[in-house]
């Protein structure tokens, strides 16, 4: 096997596992540990895969975009501590909108006793809902993108429009300093920036594995958000380079 087909498949088995280990794919592919190193510098190095301790991780692009079963798995622990530190940023709030994602759907489930209105994209945050006596939930209609269980397109992106929310939960799959919130579809990037827009406030949930990283349709800067909740993985001279910009960075 070549050199190029070789490193399709391992970004293939990539994107079908979550992640691929230097050892395991050595002995599948039949080939020296240092030759499957190298393949992932490569792949690295073209945006395709992250490297990680022992192997690497796919990267998400316009072309892929990991599903809500992979997300489920990944940073859990930080995941649940994000959600719970988000939760407390209500201050008062009416109507909250929860994005697309599993770590809104996790805030979902913190704010099923409170008394509110919920306008979500997503299935996920609508079914963490479903049974609450006190919140009243409001479902964007539109195309169903079945990866995260969302809804997009002009449907979605005109209701939201025609709201005026008062805190707005959001999540990304990158932020960066010099690109700002991006994410791989612009169907998605659409419904995020209206949610910015009719926000009075906004706050990022974002793993500290998404800080760093750029993708294709930026829908938000950093300074349209008031504050950033994340993991305590995050460094604090990086969360410092953030909070210049305008929002805190909140470690939970």
């Amino acid at each position: 096997m070549d050199s190029d087909s070789r490193q399709s498949r391992i970004v293939e088995f990539a994107r079908t596992r979550g992640r691929v280990e230097v050892a395991s794919l050595a002995t599948e592919l039949d080939v020296a540990s240092e030759t499957i190193r190298r393949d992932l510098k490569v792949l690295a190095g073209r945006r395709l895969l992250k490297r990680v301790h022992g192997g690497a991780v796919p990267m998400e692009t316009a072309a892929f975009e990991s599903g809500v079963e992979y997300r489920s798995q990944v940073d859990l622990s930080q995941k649940h501590r994000i959600a719970g530190a988000a939760a407390e940023l209500l201050h008062g709030a009416e109507t909250v909108y929860l994005d697309e994602g599993f770590t809104p759907r996790l805030i979902a489930e913190r704010l099923a006793d409170e008394e509110l209105t919920v306008v979500t994209s997503s299935l996920l945050a609508a079914e963490a809902l479903a049974h609450s006596r006190t919140v009243t939930v409001l479902l964007l209609g539109g195309r169903m993108r079945g990866r995260t269980l969302a809804t997009v397109d002009h449907w979605a992106v005109d209701m939201l429009r025609s709201l005026v929310i008062d805190v707005a939960f959001l999540g990304t799959n990158g932020i960066s300093l010099d690109h700002g919130l991006t994410t791989p579809d612009p169907a998605v990037a659409a419904v995020k920036s209206a949610a910015v827009m009719v926000a009075r406030r906004s706050i990022l949930v974002a793993a500290h594995s998404k800080f760093g990283e750029s993708s294709f349709c930026r829908f938000a800067q950093v300074s349209d958000f008031e504050s950033i909740v994340t993991g305590c993985e995050l460094g604090v001279a990086e969360a410092r380079r953030y909070e210049a910009l305008g929002p805190v960075v909140i470690r939970a």
